[in-house]
Parts: C-alpha cells; structure tokens; sequence
C-alpha cells in the first residue's frame, strides 16, 4: 500500500513537470542537445611527440567547449598539450586556428583561446557537478572516432570514482563521474551536459576493454582551473611533499580518524620539518584531513594544493600514541611533466628530471637530463647511450639543468667538435659513453611530419 503511494506521488510529480515545461523526456534531451552542440568544438591539434630518439609531429583529434562569446574553449590537455598548432571547426563549419592559453596535467584540462574577432560566439555554461546524482540523464558530446557533432545519452554512474594513476594520465585532486553514456577516442575534451543543457563534466577517459564505461571531470574542478589558466596562464598549487595513503591500509578501526603519510620527499617542506612516512595526519591548521578510503584521498590533496604558497602551516599528527603539532611552509608544486627536447646532431631526445624521475631513479637533486629515447643506429646509439639514463656531465662540465644542457649541446655542435664524453647514471651505477662525429654516423631521416594516430589515451 505505502508502495503504491510513493509510485502515485512519484507519478504526479512528473506529470506536473511534464506540465510545466510542455516537454516530453525525449524533448528534454533535444531541448539539451539543442542548447550545447553550436558551443561543440572539433579540434585538430598537431603535436609535437618524441619517439625513438626524434621529435615528431602528429595529427590528433579531440573535442572542446567554448565557454566565452570572444573564444575560449576547454578542452583536455592530453589533446591540445604540447602543441605546435591547434585547428578547429565550429559548429557552423568554419575552421578556425587557435593557441593553447595554458595547460594543467594534474586535471587533463587545457584552454584555447579562438583566433577571431567575433564576440557572439555560441557557448556553453558549467553546472554543478556537486548536486549530480547517480541516475540523473547526461548527454557526452564530442568526435569520437572523428565523427564530429556526435551525441550519446546515458546515466550516471557514479559521482566519486576514484581511479588513482594510470595511463599517464593522473588525478590526485579530483575523483572521477562515471557515466554510460558512450566516451570513445576522440571525445576527450567535450563536454558531459545535463538536461539543462549545462556542462556538468569534461569527457576524458575510458576503459579499454569495458563497454559504456567512461569518465569525465566534474565540472566544479574543470571551471576553478579554466578560470585560473584564463588569469594567469597555469595553475599554481602548494605542496607539502607527502604522499597519502587512506587508512583502511592501517587500521580496520573505523573510528580512527586522518590519513596516513606514505611517503616524504626527501627534497620537501615535510621531510625538512621531520615528517615521517607512517605518521597519521589528522589536522592541517585546525581542517579534518580525514581518509578512510581512497576515494576521500583527492579532497586532502586539494585542500593542501589550495594552501597560501609559502605561508606556514600546522600539521597535527599522531605519531604512534603521541599527538604533536609540526609547523612547516608550503612550497609550490612543481609541473607534473619537464620540457622535452630533441637533439638531432647526436641523435637521442631528453627530458627535465622532474620530482616524479627523481624519485623513481633515487636521485640526490633534480641536475641533469634524462634520456627519452635513442635513435636506431644514430651516433647516441652506436655509443650506447640509453633510454632511461640520466646526463650529468658533457666533457666534466655539470648540468644542472635542461636549459644549462642546451646551452652545452649548442656550443659543441657549432664547434664541430668530433668527441663528447658523457656522464651518466644507468640504474644505480655511473659509466661514461663518448660520442663519436663520424661522417658515417650521420643523423638517419625521421618521419617528421608524417600524420599518424592520436596517443592511446586520446579517447
């Protein structure tokens, strides 16, 4: 009987609002896909890759939203990142060039901004992605496959999905809103859409041998760092230098209230201030750090990322059965990824030694450069430079930087110098390679310009 009620109530609340708008389910959808498709953007960017110890260009496509009437457009930075330069097609057909304002590879979002003097542009408006519910209608726009004004409909899954690392794609300041509506290659960028027509999520991501199982960004996150990359070009976040773990991996008590320090960067804020991995943060000056499971991990995370850079904090920790207050000063984070760069007269490309290799190659500070790739039988090769290792030295002269290597590199090439001696670290050992200015070590052609598929993870 009492279930009979709610199913008359619930009847009569959608024929009333049926009522009120004059609009059938379906009309709503159209209503919805009406709203946003002349916002959609089908973007061709021409990325500059590094691949087998050469720069490269390809040929990618994605989507995006236009968000403003002058021309800015979001859209995913594993789309339009390290781009040469960006081609996109409106919805009325007219292609239009654009530059990249700025990128953010912590949420895989990017902001290009429109080369055209119109100020009427069709746009689309962000929406509360805090208010979704499990169920509610939502409509992925986007290309996928290069089919572009494609539309699907679905529902969504969830609204927390925690994904952790994976496909170089990371997100430690946001969870993840599942949708089954259908998120193919090429969608990356475009825009999930309620039924009011607002883009409640950025398309990003699947999963590769699931069916109808995508993931966008919510929209709360992608408008605060749209709105920070139109202002200022980038995003600038704190950073403590700790690595969290939820603490369902130390205590089954559930009473037991933090989050648990994993691990402390040895060149950190935290780890000057004599935080210790297995500590349990509780507090950072007087907020709940709490994080029993996973999913709640990102939300620490952004409340440290949201900290004044360089003001000092106090972090209240438990340390075994003690509770101490440790006060430390935030630094800024450090880009996700260094600049890549070729170097075609000695056949390999490097790359920045960022915190990330720093720590996976265990080393003492960030100098030098790290080898990306060697080409196949060019002069780095046939010295046996490889992948993986890191420069220190170029004839005893220290690289303390990308930037200070360039600089070394340019000098010798223009010298025309026959021999290099290198000092590099392989693992955990230290060896030399000489590099050797044959004539019959000439640098191989590349396939520079050659169009090819997007990265795997354009999707």
């Amino acid at each position: 009987m009492r279930k009979a009620a709610w199913l008359i109530t619930a009847l009569a609340v959608c024929a009333s609002g049926c009522a009120t708008t004059g609009l059938t389910a379906e009309g709503r959808v159209v209503r919805a896909k009406n709203k946003v498709l002349p916002a959609l953007v089908h973007i061709r960017p021409v990325k500059e890759v590094y691949t087998g110890g050469t720069k490269e260009e390809m040929v990618v496509v994605g989507s995006g939203s236009i968000i403003t009437p002058d021309g800015y457009v979001v859209t995913n930075e594993h789309v339009a990142g390290a781009s040469k330069s960006v081609r996109c097609v409106l919805y009325d057909k007219d292609e239009v060039e654009a530059d990249v304002v700025g990128t953010d590879r912590y949420t895989d979002l990017a902001v290009l901004k429109l080369k055209t003097d119109r100020k009427d542009l069709p746009c689309v408006k962000f929406g509360v992605s805090k208010t979704l519910e499990p169920g509610q209608t939502v409509l992925a726009l986007g290309s996928p496959l290069g089919l572009a004004r494609s539309v699907s409909m679905g529902i969504v899954s969830v609204t927390d999905r925690y994904l952790g690392d994976s496909d170089d794609l990371v997100s430690p300041f946001n969870n993840w809103i599942q949708t089954d509506a259908a998120i193919n290659q090429g969608n990356s960028g475009g825009p999930l859409v309620n039924l009011k027509g607002e883009m409640v999520g950025v398309n990003a991501r699947k999963i590769r041998a699931g069916e109808n199982v995508g993931f966008a960004i919510p929209g709360d996150i992608a408008k605060e760092v749209v709105d920070q990359i139109i202002a200022n070009g980038r995003v600038k976040r704190s950073w403590l230098g700790i690595n969290l773990q939820e603490m369902m991996g130390k205590t089954d008590d559930p009473s037991q209230k933090g989050v648990i320090i994993g691990d402390v960067d040895p060149l950190s804020p935290a780890f000057d201030a004599q935080v210790k991995p297995g500590d349990i943060l509780l507090h950072i000056d007087g907020e709940a750090t709490n994080a029993r499971f996973e999913e709640e991990i990102p939300r620490v995370n952004k409340l440290i990322a949201d900290l004044p850079i360089g003001n000092e904090v106090t972090l209240h920790i438990k340390r075994g059965d003690e509770e101490i207050d440790i006060k430390t000063k935030t630094a800024e984070k450090a880009d996700l990824k260094g600049e890549e760069v070729d170097f075609p007269a000695w056949n390999f490309t490097a790359a920045e030694v960022t915190p990330a290799i720093m720590r996976r190659a265990q080393l003492p500070t960030l100098a030098g450069v790290y080898v990306l790739g060697v080409q196949v039988g060019g002069i780095a090769a046939n010295a046996q430079l490889s992948e993986g290792d890191i420069i220190f030295r170029v004839d005893n002269e220290e690289v303390p930087s990308m930037a200070a290597f360039k600089q070394i590199y340019e000098k010798r090439v223009q010298a025309k110098q026959r021999l290099v001696l290198l000092d590099v670290r392989r693992g955990a050992l230290g060896r030399f390679v000489l590099l050797k200015m044959e004539p019959e070590h000439a640098p191989q052609q590349s396939n520079k310009g050659k169009p090819a598929e997007g990265p795997s993870h354009d999707e």
